[in-house]
């Protein structure tokens, strides 16, 4: 049963191109697309990692780039002589049967080489084996989409493309499944972002916006999505090592850790240390078999080390990070924590003798509750459905949705 469902996926959609190319043609391509108007894109790691020269077509080489490989995320740099058109990272959570968008630069040494925009819908909100890193989308791409973008409806990026179930994986189980294709979340890519001190922009639709047509959406997008060729030696040599040029998605690490600059790693604390810098806390961690994850205070330099994490939440005092061991398990939430705050009111049930992970989890479970105040004096929850002016309260945190 282990071999039937080894995970084998296709390519992860870098354009091998013919053996005829001249030498010094592009070895493969991609897609990429605008973060900030100073010439930040993003992309997968698969498209640019082994590139001796990165191109980004209408734009010159591309220069720095910064490498997630766990998550199959890269950032490249163009030098922008007009500011570029950012896509804006969604803020609400993704629905299964949302309708989609894909744009990239598919089979480009194939097709023409303009860019191409397909349409699907979001069939499942976590990828295989349940890595909620990734969605499972219906929109057709091909060889050369990787690294583009998926947005919704309004336009709001949603996820970049990232890979197919590849034929290696329908003749191992006896089914051809089709059109089963997988996006990382725009969430997991923000995170990255962040720990690169590079700032995205994010936000929801208006409450009047109007639907936008898909010739509209592709006036709108397109601008923003660019194609990326890839050049050098090491990519062809990786290439001829793989002939069907296959890969595995990103598989479960479980050695490095994950930094989430603004967050709070939600789980469980065993120890605290004062008085120690960010880098220190982590390496205490790091050194610790026990530790899966820290919080950092940045205004009192306290490290709490905690064994166990199962979300991050907003915190703009606490730097978190945690083992790439546990990415697929780790909740990315739209909570904001808050210490020494309440909002008297609106408290619809209490729970006690809990903690704060457990009061964290029954609001995030409760489509009721917008947010809730933990005692941890009385072990108490409070969780609330409706959010009121907020109050300065000693001993009291708190998390809004």
């Amino acid at each position: 049963m282990a071999a039937v469902f080894r995970v084998i996926l296709s390519a992860l959609f870098s354009t091998v191109l013919a053996s005829t190319c001249l030498a010094d043609g592009p070895t493969s391509s991609g897609t990429g697309f605008a973060v900030t108007t100073d010439g930040w894109l993003l992309t997968n790691a698969h498209v640019v990692q082994a590139c001796k020269r990165i191109e980004v077509k209408g734009k010159g080489d591309a220069t720095d780039p910064r490498i997630d490989a766990t998550n199959d995320l890269a950032l490249v740099k163009v030098n922008a002589v007009e500011p570029l058109k950012p896509l804006v990272f969604r803020h609400a959570p993704t629905r299964v049967g949302e309708d989609i968008v894909a744009i990239g630069y598919p089979l480009a040494t194939l097709l023409s080489d303009s860019v191409k925009v397909t349409t699907g819908n979001v069939n499942a909100l976590a990828g295989l084996r349940n890595d909620t890193r990734y969605i499972q989308i219906s929109t057709p791409i091909q060889p050369g989409n990787s690294g583009g973008p998926v947005v919704d409806r309004d336009g709001f990026l949603m996820g970049i493309t990232s890979a197919t179930l590849s034929k290696g994986i329908a003749d191992e189980i006896g089914i051809t499944a089709q059109n089963v294709n997988f996006a990382i979340r725009a969430s997991v890519a923000d995170l990255f972002l962040q720990s690169q001190s590079i700032t995205g922009q994010s936000g929801d639709k208006a409450a009047d916006q109007q639907l936008i047509s898909t010739a509209d959406l592709a006036d709108k997008i397109t601008p923003s999505v660019f194609q990326i060729l890839c050049y050098g030696e090491e990519q062809e040599q990786e290439q001829t090592a793989t002939p069907s040029a296959t890969t595995n998605l990103p598989a479960q690490p479980t050695a490095s850790f994950m930094d989430a600059r603004g967050y709070d790693a939600i789980g469980f604390d065993y120890r605290a240390v004062k008085n120690v810098t960010y880098s220190g806390c982590r390496e205490i961690c790091e050194g610790d078999s026990q530790c899966k994850a820290i919080t950092y205070n940045t205004k009192h330099s306290v490290c709490f080390l905690k064994d166990n994490v199962v979300a991050l939440i907003r915190n703009s005092d606490a730097v978190a990070a945690y083992t790439s061991s546990k990415a697929a398990d780790v909740i990315v939430s739209d909570f904001t924590s808050y210490s020494g705050i309440d909002l008297p009111g609106g408290d619809y049930k209490r729970l006690r003798g809990s903690n704060y992970l457990q009061c964290f989890t029954a609001c995030i479970g409760d489509n009721a509750c917008k947010a809730f105040s933990y005692v941890p004096k009385k072990t108490e929850c409070w969780l609330k459905d409706t959010i009121g002016q907020p109050k300065v309260t000693k001993g009291v945190e708190l998390g809004i949705k």
